[in-house]
């Protein structure tokens, strides 16, 4: 097999314009990750609790903080905004198109940034969160949407999961200027963090108006001249060579099998296999939650100071640093592995990390334990990072037949962000205490994540179907045709819907796939038959 990823020597064309492109809106997670890995360094900046806060005191420095049900509300109000941005995600992207509709994204999320920018106090703080929240909800499913339309099959995987990478890289970014401005006594300690994001939505916006509509929203628009343009662009193939035009030809055909089967409504994505692949789509991406990273980069400052640790935000940058550092092997594994392989590793890694930083922080308070604690916290990363973290996106990505894939990757999405909600709001009831109505867990949280962690290896064994190297129309043969997941590595794809269009036409619609198959290769055999005898005859 060898150790690099290399295009198969069967493939026509140049594959660097649309790895190029798919690196490029990549760069939106830049603006998820960044927005996401602020906030957790503005909370504990000085001068910003004194501005903000109603004149509660904290008990542990008697200095002016903002209580922890308005904690819980600025963190988790963003994760409510992200929710209804990802349900916007369908139809900003079946009718505005995956392009704009992630330029109208952007702007959204300006607006968000503009107004935590302007504000001085919780309630405009809170409407900035909120509608940045919007535009981000919007961008985390229209690019995973995007790239996966764009991406060549054989190294789809490592472009999507890019996506990620750079979700961690914003993290990285929010630490650093987090911590070069938190002593600041003056507004900027915040406000600089926060206008720093003008600057990604500007690269994004003018980069999203040079780059091409994805070719398979234009085939499901009926404009085929302009998907072949996209395609050509995308391949580096001339619009009338044989490769491009057999490529468009099974997009065009599998949207129009896809089709006959009926209309694209939210209740069709249910339905069949339809419903079994949005059912692994939403409890993989609850499960990312559940694993408990975004405890980590949301309340990482705060739990590291409660523990014990001086330089908490020093410590929050490394594990951010680390976080970076092991997407980069998780892009490689994930064409190597594949996806099965790859989050049963994750999962099992997660779960053994998690349990050993409950089990030493409940049992012992030194300064070794407490050493312990981080490097253990820093492995979980890693785990996290090179598995549940890009696959995730990877694997919801390509669930989907196309007249769907709007609609259902956009509740993937919010589903994800649904459970980012729920744990962003709760953490600091289930972590702060012994105030009456908070569980004061602390360390104990991680029981319950490394609890989730157990579960996702059970999920991904039953439910996650192995998908590397199939097309996105291949994926729909390989649920039509496999009913359990284990099984899934052995499925080889057998079916051209080209062909199938071309053998059966009218006659095909609403029929199962199995059926079509079947009249294909029967009407196949006949002609082949009479071709014979005609050679006979002559």
């Amino acid at each position: 097999m060898g150790l690099m990823l290399k295009k198969p020597e069967n493939v026509a064309g140049s594959a660097t314009p649309a790895i190029l492109i798919g690196l490029f809106v990549a760069f939106g997670g830049v603006l998820f990750g960044y927005d996401t890995g602020t906030i957790g360094g503005i909370l504990e900046m000085p001068y910003w609790r004194s501005l903000f806060s109603n004149g509660y005191l904290d008990p542990k420095d008697h200095q002016r903080q903002i209580t922890s049900s308005q904690k819980s509300g600025i963190v988790s109000i963003l994760s409510a905004g992200t929710f209804f941005g990802a349900l916007l995600a369908s139809p900003f992207g079946d009718i505005l198109g995956r392009r704009y509709g992630l330029i109208a994204a952007t702007a959204v999320f300006t607006l968000g940034v503009i107004l935590q920018t302007a504000a001085t106090a919780i309630p405009m703080f809170l409407a900035g969160r909120f509608f940045a929240g919007l535009g981000v909800g919007l961008i985390s499913a229209l690019i995973p949407l995007y790239q996966s339309e764009t991406a060549p099959k054989w190294i789809r995987g490592t472009i999507v999961g890019c996506y990620q990478l750079a979700i961690t890289l914003g993290l990285l970014i929010a630490a650093i200027v987090d911590n070069a401005t938190k002593n600041r006594h003056d507004t900027g300690s915040y406000r600089i963090p926060i206008a720093i994001q003008f600057a990604w939505a500007i690269i994004l916006i003018v980069g999203m108006l040079i780059l091409p509509e994805t070719p398979r929203f234009l085939i499901k628009q009926g404009r085929p001249e302009q998907a072949a343009r996209s395609l050509s662009r995308l391949r580096r193939l001339d619009v009338s060579h044989p490769a491009l035009i057999e490529e468009l030809a099974e997009i065009e055909a599998n949207h129009q099998y896809e089709l006959s089967l009926g209309k694209a409504t939210y209740v069709d994505c249910v339905r069949g296999t339809l419903g079994k692949r949005l059912a692994t789509g939403c409890l993989l991406q609850a499960l990312q939650q559940l694993t408990g990273i975004n405890f980590i980069f949301y309340y990482g400052t705060q739990f590291f100071k409660n523990s014990g640790i001086s330089n908490a935000f020093t410590i929050t940058m490394i594990t951010n640093v680390v976080n970076v550092a092991s997407t980069f092997p998780g892009l490689y594994m994930v064409e190597k592995w594949g996806r099965r392989p790859l989050l049963l590793f994750g999962a099992i890694g997660m779960c053994v990390c998690q349990f050993i930083v409950a089990i030493v922080g409940v049992t012992s308070s030194s300064v070794v334990a407490n050493k312990v604690l981080i490097a253990f916290v820093c492995i979980y990363i890693f785990f996290f990072a090179c598995s549940w973290g890009p696959v995730a996106w990877i694997v919801t990505g390509e669930l989907f037949p196309l007249k769907v894939r709007a609609k259902s990757i956009s509740m993937t999405t919010a589903t994800n962000w649904l459970l980012n909600w729920a744990i962003a709001f709760s953490t600091p009831y289930l972590v702060d205490g012994p105030e009456k109505g908070y569980a004061n867990l602390h360390v104990k949280v991680f029981f319950i994540w490394g609890s989730c962690c157990f579960l996702c290896i059970a999920f991904v064994y039953l439910m996650i179907y192995e998908t590397k190297g199939l097309s996105l129309e291949q994926v729909d043969e390989l649920y039509s045709k496999v009913d359990k997941a284990w099984h899934s590595n052995r499925f080889v794809p057998t079916v051209s819907f080209q062909e199938v269009r071309d053998t059966t036409g009218v006659e095909g619609r609403g029929q199962s796939l199995a059926d079509l198959e079947s009249n294909t290769y029967r009407k196949r055999s006949l002609n082949h038959v009479d071709d014979t005898l005609t050679h006979e005859k002559v």
